[in-house]
């Protein structure tokens, strides 16, 4: 990159499109209902739309680090919003729903590679000393979209169609395609004709893809279901051989080797313990809402609207205080915050007051926006820049991987709890009635015991961080990059 002044304009155009890809994301877990009605179906099938689209993006992210090395971002860009805006059209007219999963699919294959291109050209458009703040406007888009996807989709569902949820999408995608075709031009470093080695590809697809897909369904197949179990085993086997191959490799699809930078490999498993902690509340509580107190799905999206708000206005805030402080500052009092708000959600009653729940799921979230980014940020800067597609795709495939497992696994403790719970019941005699909101009541808030424990060991964890110095250049040369670099063809 020859120029200094910092591109505020192409970067604003690459935020507008990962904004309408990551709340795109959640838009359609409220009118699931809706769609099962539309379509005669139950809710194992009507799942996959929520499913498949997390496949896709587990598949695809770690192939993310060989498109950014090998096509400018501007082509990345248009080929992204180009296949989102395709899949949306699809899904928005969908005859069937086998049509509408497939426009899903689309969509996923789009959305996959907007995280990691905006993590990386951040990462190359601004100094170490500025990134914090720049990172926090990324954590800004990261979390105030999914937060607002239910609830507009409440609100729209309870109004109107639910097809009427991918006919808003659409122009709002097709304004950063525009905008991309005509004004972006390429940012990042420059791109090299490398290979792509198509074993890594399918291992990478087996391993990630049977994971996702076997915690994913454990929660409603069972876990002693055979297809449950033997596609989260062949998941496993295949991703032991994707390492061993990527360590051996000297283009990789994805560069392992970036776990020899200390404070890189802390901030993953600490991002990967922090997600499986977040997504406890953001899957639990909608079911403590919604079933347990009989909230209607708009009141539901309301009630963690502000703790999303707050999060999305203290990203910039947070992003400001890393660059001062660093990460260690704002992780320790941002995880004991999450540590007792996850401890209060585990004190739920059937009569807790609606307010005060939204109070403890706010502080909730202020606590997560003191740690996410900070931590994620103060890894990467540690690495060399030609690794940052390969960080930032390790970085993004996690997140998917841990929300999914975290998901399936706090589910499946609370749907355990609550069988236990309801024979218990039965046998004391307790009123048929009262039986099943006890018992779900108790699954719920011992699956958030459990969250608080897994919270208590990130917390543990962050006291080791340590602000990284950048690396010299013999270390950025021990990262194989063999080839020397070529322009890409597509330059703007």
């Amino acid at each position: 990159m020859t120029e200094k002044k910092t591109p505020y304009g192409i970067i604003a155009i690459l935020f507008t499109g990962a904004f309408v890809a990551i709340f795109n994301q959640t838009l359609l877990n409220i009118a699931l209902p809706e769609i099962m009605a539309d379509f005669q179906i139950d809710a194992a099938t009507a799942q996959w739309l929520i499913t498949g689209y997390m496949l896709v993006n587990g598949i695809l992210i770690p192939a993310s680090a060989y498109f950014i090395q090998r096509f400018s971002n501007r082509t990345i860009f248009i080929v992204a919003m180009s296949l989102f805006a395709l899949g949306t059209l699809l899904a928005g007219i969908a005859p069937a729903f086998s049509v509408l999963l497939a426009g899903r699919m689309v969509q996923a294959s789009g959305s996959a590679l907007m995280m990691p291109l905006l993590m990386n050209v951040m990462l190359t458009a601004f100094p170490v000393e500025k990134r914090g703040r720049a990172m926090g406007y990324f954590g800004l888009v990261m979390v105030v979209a999914p937060a607002i996807g239910p609830t507009l989709s409440g609100f729209i569902v309870e109004n109107y169609s639910w097809r009427v949820l991918f006919f808003i999408v659409l122009p709002i995608a097709l304004i950063p395609l525009a905008l991309g075709i005509f004004k972006l031009k390429n940012l990042t470093f420059q791109n090299r004709n490398i290979s792509l080695d198509f074993m890594s590809l399918v291992l990478s697809t087996i391993g990630f893809g049977g994971v996702l897909y076997g915690f994913s369904s454990g929660g409603s197949l069972g876990w002693d279901n055979p297809v449950v179990l033997v596609t989260i085993a062949v998941g496993i086997i295949a991703l032991v051989i994707f390492v061993f191959r990527q360590l051996k490799l000297k283009e990789p699809l994805l560069e392992l080797r970036v776990y020899k930078y200390p404070m890189f490999a802390l901030s993953s498993i600490i991002s990967v313990v922090l997600s499986i902690s977040m997504f406890s509340a953001m899957i639990l509580m909608p079911i403590y809402i919604q079933t347990i107190k009989g909230i209607s799905p708009i009141e539901s999206g309301l009630m963690m609207l502000p703790g999303a708000l707050l999060m999305g206005i203290m990203s910039p805030v947070t992003g400001n205080l890393f660059d001062r402080f660093g990460a260690k500052v704002l992780a320790i009092p941002g995880l004991l915050l999450v540590v007792i708000t996850t401890y209060m959600f585990s004190s739920l009653t059937v009569d807790t007051n609606y307010f005060v729940v939204m109070a403890i799921y706010t502080a909730r979230m202020l606590g997560i926006s003191l740690v996410m980014m900070p931590v994620m940020t103060n890894g990467l800067n540690q690495l060399p820049m030609r690794a940052y597609p390969h960080g930032t795709a390790i970085n993004n495939t996690l997140q998917q991987v841990s929300a999914a497992i975290g998901s399936a696994f706090l589910v499946s403790l609370m749907n355990m709890r609550t069988g236990m719970e309801v024979g218990r019941l039965t046998a004391d005699g307790t009123p048929a009635e009262e039986i099943m909101n006890t018992a779900m009541l108790e699954g719920i808030t011992f699956s958030f015991q459990v969250s608080t424990v897994i919270s208590i060991v990130a917390l543990a964890l962050v006291f080791f961080i340590k602000k990284p110095g950048r690396p010299a250049d013999e270390e950025e040369k021990e990262l194989v990059y063999s080839r020397k670099p070529v322009s890409d063809s597509i330059e703007s």
